[in-house]
């Protein structure tokens, strides 16, 4: 089995500020991997890095898959809502990489939409507008669409956040579904009981990587402690780098 992603001692960050920072390993091809840590720890920034919306300050992350082949939830907080979009069209966006931004939607793929819609338990959903929806309603309607783009990776950044049990329980039914199927799965959660319970391999992360592995080894009460200590302890203002001497 080949790696999906290998990291060489990344930095990520913001103006030269490290989010990430010496962050070194690898994710294999088909893996279930929970990113945790303290609020801080630079989580949604790592997802940002891979999905390739941020720059390395320092080192690289290597990839054997195109962009194509990446699907990438935001946080719900990061989603404009006042966009009068209904479910149906938003789902169908899942099909742009394949159709194009003007592309016919045909048979087939209304079937596809349609089916995508289904799945997620929204049937007669179809023509509300996203602004109406509850929270859970919405992420519901995103992993709609992330089913459409048929991704081999797959980065979702707290993607049960602030949902009701069922849902959660719906939409856990689905990443594992996506994972069962070969897929990548990296997700950034907060819910250590929920990464317990469903996601065999974690990286706990407190700017820098505090343990990767097992999850039952990675969230022991040591390693958690670690993690709250290092975030505490961060200085905020240490450059990410060396500033560039003049030539």
């Amino acid at each position: 089995m080949g790696n999906v992603l290998a990291f060489h001692d990344l930095t990520l960050g913001y103006e030269r500020h490290p989010a990430v920072h010496h962050l070194t390993g690898e994710v294999p091809d088909g893996a279930l991997l929970a990113v945790c840590g303290p609020n801080g720890a630079g989580k949604s920034t790592l997802l940002k890095g891979i999905a390739g919306a941020l720059t390395p300050l320092a080192g690289n992350i290597d990839g054997s898959l195109s962009s194509h082949e990446t699907a990438y939830l935001p946080q719900a907080a990061e989603i404009d809502r006042s966009f009068p979009i209904d479910v149906y069209d938003l789902v169908a966006m899942g099909l742009w990489r394949r159709t194009g931004l003007f592309g016919g939607v045909g048979r087939a793929d209304r079937a596809r939409i349609e089916a995508a819609i289904a799945a997620v338990g929204l049937e007669g959903f179809e023509n509300r507008i996203i602004g109406t929806l509850s929270g859970g309603q919405m992420q519901r309607t995103l992993f709609a669409r992330l089913l459409l783009q048929d991704a081999r990776l797959l980065l979702l950044d707290e993607p049960f956040n602030a949902l009701d049990a069922g849902t959660i329980t719906d939409l856990i039914g689905l990443v594992e579904r996506w994972n069962g199927e070969g897929r990548t799965v990296v997700a950034v959660l907060h819910d250590l009981e929920l990464v317990r319970a469903h996601f065999p391999q974690t990286l706990l992360l407190a700017r820098s990587p505090v343990a990767w592995g097992a999850t039952r080894e990675v969230l022991s009460t040591a390693n958690l402690a670690v993690a709250r200590r290092m975030c505490e302890a961060w200085d905020e203002e240490a450059p990410a780098c060396a500033p560039e001497r003049a030539a």
